[in-house]
């Protein structure tokens, strides 16, 4: 009996050991696949948004731009006008959208502006003329673009990342250039061959059919689900020698107030402004000004997504390495590349010289996730929607502004040389606002002192 029960007794120790150590078997393949970090899963979400978003808006405005101006028989300030003014509409609504998506999160924004799209879109296909153009375009479709498609989804990874924030960005930029690549060629195939009505009535049906479920699942910020940003793990209270806790960097912290008393705001205001006249008045006008250097509308149309394919590359690369890099010189130095490939179309003709282009002007799109990391680096999570909402409110009317100097430039002249001379100054200031943030930035991450 004495060692039949010793016998049991062993087993029941084995099993006993076996149960302890099984849970702590690792398989790296299922943690990967099931473990990953659910600010990755926001990621996404907010990847496939922009991808409908710039697809069918952003570079869906140039594929529609010629044939909707000779349909409505418009010169090209006229079309570029409205553009602009929907850029400046989202100007206006920056701080607004900023307090919003600070008191209720990204998702009703982001739901609000699909709807809104898609409605907007099914009646832009309907309109006969100029003043209802304006009507639909600026009342209903681009009343909530830029705080559901550019806002909330910063917004919403600026709050699950800190560590790894220039990577989660930069894969969102990204997304912006694959909705180029993937339904920007689809909604030009249809545009030429079905008319800009049905496309822009598809374009309507996408939103409201894709953009709906994909806005329901967004989640507001990794604490609302218990959890921390970078997916790190509650830190635990070790005791040193004395039986104090070991310290830790503290997140910054800057109120809105703060960041209007400071250089790195005004700084940042700036450099992104003039960026941004910078690059919409080529991304605009960029059909137009290959239709202009000699190639078809097509040909344009097949360029424009390799150009949005070279962006989404470019900036999928640099999502890699941009949380370990100086980020201000970085942008810096790529929009210095920009202002020396504007020499490309002044004195080039040919096929070769305006693919180089391309690839240089494809590569200032990596500057606005740098540019937004940045901003995330300098300011933090607490106020960082309302901060970017007053920066939005200041900076956007160089996007304003850009396109309809150069259709006018286009208009009077019949050419686009004398914005392409201009344009390599104006690349040039903006690079040296963004290296001047570079102190301020460092200060911030700690890397220097105050």
């Amino acid at each position: 009996m004495f060692k039949l029960n010793r016998r049991l007794s062993l087993r029941g120790a084995a099993c006993y050991a076996i149960e302890v150590q099984t849970p702590q078997r690792e398989f790296p393949l299922f943690k990967k696949l099931f473990g990953l970090f659910y600010g990755w899963r926001m990621v996404g979400a907010a990847c496939a948004l922009r991808v409908l978003g710039a697809g069918l808006h952003s570079f869906g405005f140039t594929v529609f731009f010629l044939p909707l101006s000779q349909d409505l028989n418009l010169n090209r300030t006229s079309t570029s006008l409205a553009f602009s003014l929907a850029r400046a509409e989202g100007a206006i609504e920056g701080p607004i959208v900023g307090h919003l998506l600070d008191r209720y999160g990204p998702k009703p924004i982001m739901l609000a502006a699909v709807l809104l799209m898609g409605v907007g879109y099914l009646l832009l296909s309907q309109v006969d003329s100029y003043v209802m153009f304006l009507i639909v375009y600026l009342g209903v479709i681009s009343l909530a673009h830029a705080g559901g498609f550019m806002h909330a989804p910063m917004v919403l990874i600026n709050t699950w990342f800190i560590r790894h924030r220039a990577r989660a960005i930069t894969i969102s930029s990204a997304a912006f250039g694959m909705g180029g690549v993937l339904i920007a060629p689809l909604l030009s195939i249809i545009v030429q061959s079905w008319g800009w009505r049905w496309g822009a009535a598809i374009a309507g049906i996408f939103f409201l059919v894709i953009g709906i479920p994909l806005s329901l699942t967004i989640r507001r910020s990794p604490e609302s689900m218990g959890l921390l940003p970078d997916g790190d793990e509650p830190e635990r209270p070790e005791s040193g020698v004395d039986g104090a806790a070991p310290s830790s960097k503290a997140e910054v912290d800057v109120t809105v107030a703060d960041a209007l008393r400071s250089f790195a705001f005004w700084g940042s205001v700036l450099a992104a402004g003039i960026r941004n006249g910078s690059y919409h008045a080529i991304s605009v006008h960029f059909v137009p000004l290959m239709v202009w250097k000699g190639l078809s509308q097509s040909e344009a149309a097949l360029l424009l997504s390799v150009y949005a394919f070279l962006g989404m590359t470019a900036t999928l690369i640099l999502g890699w390495f941009a949380d370990k890099a100086n980020k201000p010189r970085l942008t810096a130095v790529i929009l210095f590349a920009a202002a020396a490939a504007m020499f490309l179309p002044i004195f080039g003709n040919s096929l070769w010289a305006l693919c180089l282009f391309t690839i240089f002007f494809a590569a200032v799109e990596t500057t606005f996730p740098l540019g937004w990391a940045v901003v995330g680096d300098l300011f933090g999570r607490k106020h960082y929607a309302k901060i970017r909402g007053y920066m939005t409110l200041f900076y956007t009317w160089g996007g304003v502004i850009g396109p309809v100097i150069a259709g006018a430039i286009f208009d009077r002249w019949g050419t686009y040389e004398p914005l392409l001379w201009s344009l390599i100054g104006v690349f040039v200031v903006a690079g040296l606002f963004f290296a001047s943030l570079n102190r301020s930035w460092q200060k911030a991450i700690g890397r220097i002192q105050n």
